[in-house]
């Protein structure tokens, strides 16, 4: 989470959640969750019932970011398909309640794995967590987005085209440095896009620390943290869940260079394979689907580390960025 966790009052979020769940009993107990999320998130256990609540973080915002009630409005919306996602039980937008607008959620059981290598997991349970990831992700991209009422959740068509276009204007706004590898990217993308015109549903940060596995069993249960979801190429999903394949340990926590057959995680290509095995899209993974997943990575560390090294954050943390997104660089270069 980015900062400390806002206070929740309580007592307030109690009379508002006594009103909307009938039967709750005793006091809520509020506890912030720690990790990667920007919308601040909280367990809130009462004696009968386990609940998570997701709001905005507070002070003002640009108007698409944080939009809790798009996150609501999808894992509702996917709730009757075959992709796990938590029981979504209300939104609400009255901000005297936590100070900003906030959805609930049923809790789900389970783990959540910060390291791909999935610690402490026997290996052969481990490589079947990485073919059920492959999986869901196939079932989240078979979902027709106008049956599930999200056909206007995003704008269909020329995603990577309007991506591409994006991140190249980024990098002349933010660039800190020179680097050979970006260039060649920015004029090597736009004339090796796919063809395909395939859209869908995408989660659009789709690994391993947003899935939530049974606590015992091998398969997902839920998948987590939908706030850049769109419409969009699903391939993009897939390349960008692939990156740990060719990021090392020391970027970003890859498993590049690691024994893959010790830890019993499956190839690259086996897990495209079980992905493509479920998924009834059609279109296969090219070397320009990596390329963009790590250009895309490579300007988002290159825009941390211009802020860095503008005075908002750390010095050291404006020469690991960079460092980092010189490497996504390179790997994105490796692949064409």
């Amino acid at each position: 989470m980015n900062g400390p966790a806002p206070m929740i009052d309580a007592a307030r979020l109690d009379a508002f959640l006594r009103g909307a769940l009938p039967g709750l009993e005793g006091m809520p107990r509020v506890a912030p969750i720690s990790g990667g999320q920007s919308n601040p998130t909280f367990f809130v256990t009462y004696e009968n019932r386990a609940l998570v609540l997701r709001k905005q973080p507070p002070g003002e915002l640009l108007p698409s970011a944080h939009a809790v009630d798009r996150e609501h409005r999808i894992i509702s919306a996917l709730a009757a398909t075959d992709v796990p996602v938590p029981p979504a039980l209300l939104y609400c937008d009255d901000r005297s309640v936590v100070g900003t607008p906030f959805y609930v959620m049923d809790k789900v059981e389970g783990r959540v794995f910060h390291d791909c290598t999935l610690p402490g997991v026997a290996p052969a349970e481990r490589h079947a967590m990485y073919l059920a990831m492959a999986r869901t992700l196939a079932a989240l991209h078979n979902v027709n987005a106008e049956q599930a009422g999200l056909g206007d959740y995003g704008r269909p068509g020329n995603y990577f085209a309007r991506q591409v276009s994006r991140w190249s204007r980024q990098w002349e706004q933010i660039r800190t440095r020179d680097d050979a590898n970006i260039e060649r990217l920015i004029q090597w993308l736009p004339d090796n896009i796919p063809e395909d015109e395939t859209s869908g549903i995408v989660h659009g940060d789709y690994r391993i620390g947003n899935l939530l596995f049974h606590p015992t069993e091998p398969r997902v249960v839920a998948v987590l943290d939908w706030e850049l979801s769109t419409l969009g190429h699903p391939l993009a999903d897939l390349a960008h869940s692939a990156m740990a394949w060719v990021s090392s340990p020391d970027e970003y926590g890859g498993i590049a260079g690691l024994d893959l057959d010790a830890l019993q995680i499956p190839s690259r290509d086996a897990y495209v394979a079980a992905y493509e095995g479920v998924a009834r899209h059609g279109a296969r993974l090219r070397p320009f689907h990596m390329a963009f997943a790590l250009f895309r990575w490579s300007m988002i560390f290159e825009g941390i580390a211009a802020r860095a090294k503008a005075g908002t954050a750390s010095a050291d943390n404006a020469a690991e960025t960079g460092r980092l997104a010189a490497a996504f660089a390179q790997r994105a270069v490796d692949e064409i």
